[in-house]
């Protein structure tokens, strides 16, 4: 099974995001594109956008980086409810169509500022009913013609995308770590996305899900599985671990604190709960970035030389682990080192 190695774009708003350098136009489609070209440049097959009201529209600059690129593949993050199904299918369609088949999609089910374009959530298992209901609507859109459903959340009529698709629609990748979650992912994503966790973490949960699949009757090809961790490569070990420490120290510097009234996603408290198991998991899976208020993949970064990662990385291969989206600021610069020292090793 081929790897799939991406980074990430960051498309946001203000500067800075991570540790990023703060440049002028941070978000022009010069500098994103300047992104783009050298991931294109340096052996990257593309870079997760992220997703969030607040944030510039992610289809938006996924169109526009995908018009000024010719191999560069946007993983793009998308939510339902900020899309209905069918406008959704069509937009993916058109873009993959134009592109050559570049489009990778990335659905989101978590928290976001869903009042302010009009959405509403139920509980959790409402959240995933919804959020499995787009995906095989959208996958039934792309692969056949006049689509009639009547569901819980989402209806359509006579409906078929143009342009068709038929077999060559995009990967669909999904996140998330609840039980719901995973019943979504086992029978309905093309690819499960992992936070860092340990090797005994993931290695649990891939048996977990490959098992689930089987039981409820998984209709499609068999999932696969990917990894999204901030990846802090430096010529020597210690190198690594120096820089790794001075980060943490300017991060707790920022006096960055978590919301106790605002519980955190399955997936993210996963995360958070490592650091009661040690500074340092595995070989160098560094856990103490979550406690001074890294979140999602800059929770738990694994650091060392371009050597050490690379075998640590090889380790989540052997579990299953094909999509890689890794990432470490700033962006542009890492995009280079990462490429030239870290991917020669992984392929």
């Amino acid at each position: 099974m081929s790897l799939e190695f991406l980074w990430y774009i960051p498309n946001q708003a203000q500067p800075g995001h991570r540790g990023d350098d703060v440049v002028n136009d941070h978000n022009s489609l010069d500098t994103l594109t300047t992104h783009a070209r050298a991931l294109e440049e340096h052996g990257w097959g593309g870079a997760l956008i992220g997703t969030g009201w607040g944030r510039p529209d992610t289809f938006t600059v996924a169109t526009a980086l995908a018009a000024r690129t010719t191999t560069f593949r946007p993983l793009i993050a998308v939510r339902p409810g900020y899309w209905h199904p069918a406008n959704f299918a069509s937009a993916a369609a058109t873009l993959h169509h134009l592109t050559g088949g570049r489009v990778l999609v990335n659905i989101v089910s978590g928290k976001d500022d869903l009042a302010a374009y009009g959405d509403s959530e139920g509980g959790q298992a409402d959240r995933y009913a919804r959020t499995k209901e787009f995906l095989r609507l959208v996958r039934r859109l792309w692969t056949e013609e006049n689509v009639t459903y009547e569901g819980e959340h989402f209806g359509v009529t006579g409906s078929t995308v143009v342009p068709r698709l038929g077999n060559g629609h995009p990967r669909l990748y999904f996140g998330g770590a609840s039980e719901a979650a995973e019943r979504v992912s086992a029978t309905e994503a093309d690819v499960q996305l992992f936070w860092g966790e340990p090797l005994d973490g993931v290695a649990e949960r891939i048996d977990r899900l490959r098992n689930l699949s089987e039981k409820l009757g998984r209709e499609h090809a068999p999932l696969e599985f990917g990894l999204r961790i901030t990846t802090l490569v430096r010529d020597t070990t210690e190198q690594a671990w120096a820089d790794a420490e001075a980060k943490v120290q300017e991060m707790a510097k920022g006096g960055i604190a978590r919301d106790p009234l605002r519980r955190p996603a399955v997936g993210q408290q996963r995360l958070l709960d490592l650091a009661a198991r040690g500074e340092v998991l595995d070989d160098n899976l560094y856990t103490t970035p979550g406690k001074v208020g890294g979140g999602g993949a800059g929770t738990t970064w694994l650091v060392g030389s371009a050597d050490d990662v690379a075998r640590s990385l090889r380790k989540y291969q052997a579990l299953g682990i094909t999509h890689f989206v890794l990432s470490d600021t700033p962006y542009l610069p890492e995009i280079k080192r990462q490429g030239e020292q870290l991917l020669p090793l992984l392929r």
